[in-house]
């Protein structure tokens, strides 16, 4: 049986035993029934009927008076929408979104919001894809993928966004200039502890160089040591270098003096970090320079051309930071760059790597090159991981048909000939 005294109040004024403030209807007994409302109208989806509870008996009394019920509901209800509206607006004119929102607070819409972020998150693995520093090195498409699968920084789109646009300012400065991570942190991240060890953002940009590279994931401090350095992180200037042969630049200063003797003379020269760095006087001509991978094709040139030689410059593998800041040179002077490397996956990562970090043009690194050294030379060693060359697509894709190498020493030949062309006729030498 009801009590007659919790029968419902006329519509628009408060029962006894209401709190004088707040909603007339904000009540202990009536807590269960406005949470249950309210969560389910915060789904975002139709809703008819809520069940609510469990109950106690006042909770049980206060409903059946509210809905005007001829009998006591049972400790867990369901109740209809409908019906709670209509009770509302007799009771005190409200529906039910409006007295739970008055009482519990603003009615969500986790529907939607589920598919905000999913657009979110959709939108954000699109744009880390579609990054130009990505894009131009397509190894870095397994980082991408990684990062993916570790999913977001504190399930936060926007937190992940920001250590991933930082990440992408450090790669797009790296190889570094030779400098310590704390003053390149400074730089390029204005903090220079934002790259010490153990900090997350640190920990991206190495998983990063790591894929870059093709190497394992750095797990010492040795080991996250040694890959800083490959990146030109705290470079020994005097160790780091660079080979060249044919370079003829014009100054008064000590390596302008040096180089241009030793091209002269048919020899190669090794330029150190620090000489690249404070040159003196140095002016290099605006003639086409052709880089190579592998010192022996700059052999071989030498061998051929002696002081005739052209301009060359060769990487030795992956550039170090005084390759990249001598070819930077090259291009400030308005010097065309041609780079070529061997025909095999750490090939084409090298050659993006140059071409996105200088303005140099791939030479003889086309699908076509490949497929006709390969049918004249037949199959070579394994070609290794194919990443994307962004340059020619259809290259990775003739990589990965045929799955064999075609190394610059396969091909030395058809560089001489190239380079032939581009000798200096003052410096040949007599037939």
């Amino acid at each position: 049986m009801r009590h007659p005294e919790a029968e419902p109040s006329p519509a628009g004024h408060p029962a006894a035993g209401f709190p004088a403030a707040g909603h007339p209807l904000d009540r202990p007994e009536l807590a269960p029934l406005w949470r249950a409302f309210h969560d389910r109208l915060s789904t975002g989806q139709p809703v008819a009927r809520v069940r609510t509870g469990p109950l106690d008996e006042a909770a049980q009394n206060a409903v059946a008076d509210l809905l005007g019920l001829d009998r006591l509901p049972g400790p867990r209800p369901t109740l209809s929408l409908t019906r709670l509206d209509q009770a509302l607006r007799d009771s005190c004119g409200e529906d039910t979104r409006s007295v739970v929102t008055a009482i519990v607070g603003p009615v969500g819409d986790r529907a939607a919001a589920r598919a905000t972020d999913r657009a979110d998150r959709a939108a954000l693995w699109e744009w880390l894809a579609a990054h130009p520093v990505v894009l131009a090195q397509p190894a870095l498409g397994a980082w991408v993928a990684q990062v993916r699968r570790a999913g977001l920084i504190g399930d936060s789109v926007a937190t992940t966004r920001n250590a991933l646009t930082d990440t992408l300012r450090a790669l797009s400065e790296l190889p570094a200039r030779g400098e310590p991570l704390p003053v390149f942190a400074t730089r390029v991240l204005n903090d220079s502890h934002a790259l010490d060890d153990g900090t997350r953002l640190s920990g991206l940009v190495l998983r990063a160089l790591a894929a870059l590279y093709d190497t394992a994931a750095p797990e010492s401090a040795p080991e996250r040591r040694a890959l800083w350095a490959r990146a030109g992180i705290a470079d020994d200037a005097l160790s780091t270098t660079v080979l060249t042969a044919g370079l003829r630049p014009t100054g008064d200063g000590p390596v302008a003096r040096a180089v241009t003797t030793y091209s002269r003379a048919g020899h190669a020269t090794h330029l150190t970090l620090a000489q690249l760095r404070t040159p003196g006087e140095l002016r290099f001509p605006s003639t086409t320079v052709h880089i190579t991978e592998n010192p022996s094709i700059l052999a071989l040139a030498l061998q051929r051309f002696g002081p005739a030689c052209p301009p060359l410059v060769c990487t030795s593998g992956w550039p170090n930071s005084a390759v990249l800041l001598l070819l930077r040179h090259l291009a400030e002077a308005g010097a065309p760059l041609r780079h070529h490397g061997d025909f095999d996956g750490e090939g084409l990562r090298i050659a993006a790597h140059v071409l996105a970090k200088t303005p140099a043009a791939p030479w003889r690194m086309s699908a076509t090159d490949y497929l006709t050294a390969h049918t004249r030379t037949g199959p070579g060693p394994p070609a290794g991981r194919i990443t994307e060359a962004p340059w020619d697509p259809a290259l990775s894709e003739a990589l990965l048909t045929h799955r064999t190498a075609v190394l610059e020493e396969h091909v030395a030949e058809d560089l001489l000939a190239d380079l032939s062309r581009h000798t200096d006729g003052r410096n040949a030498p007599a037939t």
